[in-house]
């Protein structure tokens, strides 16, 4: 029996943060959120377990490989998964890791790196994560009374966060020495440099401005906010327009670094893309008064998205799901990593007083919990495509085909076919039954949540910590890969945690009186201070 696998309690939860001055608009009542202490427990104890096997296999290394009890320095050799794991640590008054993962963070040499870095990868893990913790460590109100003495006890170690977050934008920073100030998203150190990469995606340029914007204000030093904000501009002001934006607001994928032009006009709320969506709202949150023109682009992307993507299987046309586009044309797959969506049109919805956002995200979370409950194991796929129903292609036209023959049965009752089955620890479902909980207060969220950490942790427990699994359509997810993804401690874990536990500062609040907004990796950042947050 798993860890974990005998504990079904009965409990209930919280979850993120909104901002509170005249800008956004304000909801009329908060919903009312309930706590499950057993579940919390179950997650913490899942916590414990990875946090374990990691520390004794694999630290200071990046990842954990649970079945051959080794590691892998996929992550640049820093660490990766202490600084993910930093600020769920945190939020779960976890003090021996939170110590453990201080002490480390202050050995880390930055000027050194194993193989080619990413600079969007490096941005929400390391970046992300120093700046969270020292945001939460420093917000007493955010930490348990162990944790607020650890905080008084170590003072130096928590400032040493934004030291070392400095040290490692220093050298990040020559990503932006290009013609045009878009990054390139490969570097390599000893000495930091470029690798004169020709191109790069929305996703990677435009997922800095939050963690670097936040660097610059806790620092006072403008250059990076400075930075990751031109790189940004090309996307905000897409050229050509013609080929760069098919629909108001949605945008192509690659973009030229020498000229800033668009390569494509191809694109979704998919890998390459997603998270540029994401920050724009999330940017708004963090700063309505710096970054009210990135609100107005991402209404524009869900407006078009709601007219021109949102697809209904012909199978199952009570499923709603975003199409990817090429052009003008609707694509029909879609990814569990594009399930997040869901999650940022509720968000921006309490944001902006918008109900229609917020109910098109809920069926939008609904349609991902079904691609959970129709497999064998209970966890979404990688990939998935569906057909059409009519809305937005034909019927029986030319690119709208059905399912390949050995899963016609799935597809007809399911609204979906697999096409890859892999499931690598990713968390973007049970984030988006998170915001869903927190605009609703509906415990079905949490319900939703609960069964697919227990599913999770059925499948995907093995030797001293988690893995990814090859085929959640095979009975026990296939066979493990024996890998542990370091955001499985940042989002995987935490998200399963916040739609359990008591409301906190750190939640997300439906009435837009909260004071963090979470990157992509889901570390929690404090808003800004000119947006009036003590």
């Amino acid at each position: 029996m798993h860890v974990l696998s005998s504990i079904v309690g009965a409990c209930t939860l919280g979850a993120l943060a909104l901002p509170t001055t005249a800008s956004p608009t304000r909801r009329a009542a908060k919903p009312s959120y309930v706590a499950h202490p057993d579940r919390v427990d179950a997650v913490k104890a899942a916590f414990q377990r990875s946090w374990d096997g990691y520390y004794a296999h694999a630290f200071p290394h990046d990842s954990l490989k649970p079945i051959s009890n080794t590691y892998s320095d996929d992550r640049n050799g820093w660490g990766a998964s202490a600084v993910d794991a930093l600020s769920t640590a945190i939020v779960m008054g976890n003090t021996g890791a939170v110590i453990q993962i201080l002490e480390h963070v202050q050995k880390i040499n930055f000027d050194v790196a194993v193989g080619d870095i990413s600079l969007f990868e490096t941005t929400i893990r390391y970046l992300g994560g120093m700046l969270s913790g020292y945001d939460l460590l420093t917000t007493p109100d955010a930490l348990s009374a162990d944790l607020k003495t650890l905080y008084t006890n170590n003072r130096t170690l928590v400032d040493g966060l934004v030291t070392q977050a400095e040290n490692l934008a220093n050298n990040l920073m020559v990503a932006f020495d290009t013609p045009t100030g878009i990054p390139d998203n490969t570097l390599q150190f000893s000495p930091p440099q470029i690798t004169n990469s020709t191109s790069n995606s929305i996703a990677t340029i435009g997922t800095l401005v939050l963690e670097w914007t936040r660097l610059s204000d806790l620092t006072g030093n403008g250059q990076y906010a400075e930075k990751s904000q031109k790189g940004e501009s090309y996307l905000l002001n897409p050229q050509p327009k013609a080929l760069a934006e098919p629909f108001p607001g949605l945008i192509g994928t690659n973009v030229n670094i020498s000229n800033g032009q668009f390569l494509d006009g191809n694109g979704g709320w998919v890998g390459g893309d997603d998270s540029f969506y994401e920050y724009l709202i999330k940017m708004y949150i963090y700063d309505p008064v710096r970054f009210a023109s990135y609100k107005d682009r991402w209404v524009l992307a869900v407006e078009s998205s709601m007219a021109h993507l949102a697809s209904h299987p012909s199978s199952r046309p009570d499923l709603t799901f975003l199409a990817m586009f090429s052009g003008t044309a609707p694509r029909f797959i879609s990814q569990h990593l594009a399930c997040f969506d869901a999650g940022n049109i509720i968000l921006g919805g309490l944001v902006l007083g918008k109900q229609r956002y917020i109910d098109f995200g809920l069926e939008l979370a609904a349609s991902c919990h079904d691609t959970y409950t129709a497999t064998v194991t209970g966890i979404g796929p990688e990939t998935f495509s569906w057909k059409d129903n009519g809305t937005l292609l034909p019927l029986n036209g030319s690119t709208n085909g059905g399912p390949p023959t050995d899963q016609v049965d799935f597809y007809n009752k399911s609204g979906f076919w697999i096409n890859d089955g892999q499931y690598i620890l990713r968390p973007e479902v049970i984030e988006s039954f998170y915001y869903a909980y927190r605009a609703t207060g509906d415990t079905k969220y949490q319900d939703w949540a609960w069964n697919a950490f227990l599913a999770i942790n059925k499948t995907c427990a093995a030797g001293s910590g988690y893995s990814s699994v090859t085929n959640v359509q095979a009975e026990n997810g296939g066979t493990f890969q024996d890998f542990q993804e370091s955001f499985w401690f940042a989002e995987v874990l935490k998200y399963s945690f916040l739609i359990q536990t008591d409301d906190t500062v750190y939640q997300v609040q439906a009435d837009n009186s909260g004071k963090f907004v979470y990157n992509t990796e889901c570390h929690p950042v404090r808003l800004s201070t000119s947006y009036g947050k003590p």
